[in-house]
C-alpha cells in the first residue's frame, strides 16, 4: 500500500471551494455526501497532487476543535502560466490579494484568496 499525505481544507461550502480548485486543473477523484445529500467531502488530484475539502463541522466531529476564523491556510499551487490561470478564476469567488509578478529568484507568482478566504499562492516555475 502506497503511504500518502494530503491537507485537508475546512470549508463552510465545500461544492463551491472545491470548484475554485478544480479551475486550478484539480479533478475530482472520490465525493462524500452528508445526511441531507450535500456535499461534505470532496478528495481532488491534480498530477499526483492531493488536497481535499470538507465541512467546517468535520474538526468539530472527529477531533473535538474548533476551526477559527479564516484565513485558515496558504495553498502554494505550480501552474503553467500565473496570468491565465487569475483569468480561469474568473467567477469562483476569488479576491486578487497581489498581482502577478517577477520575483528576483526566477518565480512569477500571485496572490489570491479562495471562496472563504484562504489564500492560494500561483506560481510559475523559474525558466
Amino acid at each position: 500500500m502506497a503511504l500518502r499525505a494530503f491537507p485537508v481544507l475546512y470549508a463552510r461550502d465545500v461544492e463551491l471551494v472545491a470548484g475554485f480548485y478544480a479551475a486550478l486543473g484539480f479533478e475530482e477523484h472520490f465525493r462524500m455526501a452528508r445526511e441531507d445529500g450535500q456535499a461534505g467531502y470532496i478528495g481532488l488530484e491534480r498530477d499526483g497532487a492531493e488536497l481535499a475539502v470538507t465541512t467546517e463541522e468535520s474538526p468539530r466531529a472527529l477531533a473535538g476543535v474548533e476551526p477559527g476564523a479564516g484565513p485558515r491556510h496558504e495553498l502554494f499551487v505550480y501552474v503553467d502560466d500565473v496570468d491565465a490561470a487569475l483569468i480561469g478564476l474568473g467567477g469562483t469567488g476569488v479576491t486578487i490579494l497581489r498581482e502577478p509578478a517577477d520575483m528576483p529568484w526566477g518565480e512569477r507568482l500571485a496572490f489570491v484568496t479562495d471562496p472563504e478566504g484562504n489564500i492560494v499562492a500561483l506560481a510559475r516555475t523559474a525558466a
